[in-house]
């Protein structure tokens, strides 16, 4: 029941997060008329793609899923979450640094 429920609260986070990004990307193509998130330049699309990628990282202020679903499974699966799952959107955050908003990045670098 627990690895039920971790497993469920893994996947909608991470769904939430996904559609958060898509829609920073949809809006900043809109907005821009590119697609290439490394040159993002709408501050909203910035705004909730750093939103996005923080959750999907765990970060300080969106980390409410991780503690509950690292308990929730095994040992390999949370190992599993708590790195391989960390690469895509901590290459992304490199990737987009320069156009995030700094007062936003600061904060949950201190966090």
């Amino acid at each position: 029941l627990r690895a039920a429920e971790a497993a469920i609260k893994y996947f909608l986070t991470q769904a939430i997060a996904s559609a958060i990004m898509l829609f920073s990307s949809t809006v900043n193509a809109i907005q821009t008329g590119q697609w290439d998130m490394s040159q993002m330049t709408d501050k909203y699309a910035c705004t909730m793609l750093l939103l996005a990628l923080t959750m999907k990282i765990g970060a300080a202020p969106i980390h409410f899923w991780l503690p509950e679903v690292m308990q929730g499974t095994t040992t390999m699966t949370a190992l599993t979450i708590a790195s391989w799952q960390k690469i895509a959107p901590i290459t992304i955050l490199f990737t987009t640094h320069n156009h995030l908003p700094p007062k936003i990045m600061m904060t949950i670098g201190i966090m």
